[in-house]
């Protein structure tokens, strides 16, 4: 029994700080609006989760590395939103951790106001992209959103467009109309 002590404590005494490297939040007042952001980072399962509660467009929101999906739930919108991440265009874990640790956030690459376009088709089975997408999701229609090329132009009304903001440096557009709303 005595062997299985020290090794156990040594364990703890190195795990310990390497598991809080993993989980990184904040939340951040976010300028001009009424509300927070609440930024969550979990390095080990490659998931940024984030919570703004501006009154005007509030949206919680996933970028799921490890799968490349994005997801946001749009309250104004009552709607689920889940798209293929393009990762070259998003700030990586990192940059988003070195952000929420307070350093200069003007050396993180921004993502130019990326696009999303709504699909009429709706998601059937959310259990497929995993359990944090399948119960945010739940209880509102999700519909699959394709990104934009840069460049090209859109059919769609731009009155139509959701903005999401991330930190200071990263703006979504998900565009068009949800069917059934």
């Amino acid at each position: 029994m005595k062997h299985l002590v020290v090794p156990s404590i040594l364990v703890v005494f190195f795990l310990t700080p390497s598991l809080a490297l993993m989980n990184i939040s904040d939340s951040h007042p976010l300028d001009g609006s009424a509300g927070t952001q609440s930024i969550h980072v979990n390095a080990f399962r490659g998931t940024v989760s984030i919570r703004d509660s501006n009154v005007l467009s509030e949206w919680d929101g996933t970028l799921d590395y490890k799968n490349a999906l994005l997801v946001a739930k749009l309250f104004s919108k009552m709607a689920c939103i889940l798209a293929k991440m393009d990762q070259a265009a998003f700030p990586t874990l990192e940059d988003i951790s070195k952000a929420l640790d307070h350093q200069a956030v003007e050396h993180y690459p921004s993502t130019r106001g990326l696009t999303y376009t709504v699909l009429p088709s709706r998601v059937k089975n959310l259990a497929q992209y995993g359990m944090p997408i399948k119960d945010m999701c739940r209880d509102v229609p999700t519909y699959f959103a394709q990104q934009q090329k840069e460049g090209t132009a859109l059919a769609v009304d731009p009155d139509s467009c959701f903005e999401v903001q991330l930190l200071f440096f990263m703006g979504l557009s998900i565009c068009g109309e949800i069917p059934g709303l």
